[in-house]
């Protein structure tokens, strides 16, 4: 089975969030595909044509997220009901991760010791993504 690989959706702000992972996680974007670049018969409005139909960053352990913006005339209701969960070898590099991620966003739970982590923090990040970071994990 393969490993379920999260596909965060935006309303239009998907390439600048791509590439603030990109620079926060240290990944590379694979792959990024605008709205009006679709091949065939897919007929989409101007205003919709640079928005982001696809996005593939690829993350240093060879991990993926997946983005991309919502489609025309389709409501948005932002990024909810799921955290993206990342473990780091060290508390200090989740820690790093956390000021980036959290900052212009909402601090959930500020870096702290928790029995399963050196360092466990919480965040929804400028783009309104929610992440939960594990700093040296404890139990395996």
């Amino acid at each position: 089975m393969t490993n379920p690989i999260p596909y965060l959706a935006f309303d239009g702000t998907c390439e600048q969030a791509m590439h603030f992972y990109e620079r926060v996680l240290g990944g590379r974007i694979a792959a990024m595909m605008r709205m009006g670049e679709a091949p065939g018969p897919h007929p989409v409005p101007p205003e919709a044509k640079d928005l982001i139909m696809y996005a593939d960053l690829v993350l240093p352990d060879g991990g993926h997220i997946y983005a991309g913006d919502r489609p025309p005339g389709m409501p948005y209701q932002g990024i909810h009901g799921v955290a993206l969960a990342m473990n780091f070898s060290s508390a200090a590099q989740a820690r790093k991760v956390f000021e980036a991620l959290s900052e212009n966003g909402q601090v959930i739970m500020a870096p702290q010791a928790t029995f399963w982590a050196r360092e466990f923090s919480m965040c929804v990040d400028r783009f309104g993504a929610t992440w939960s970071l594990n700093g040296e994990r404890l139990d395996g």
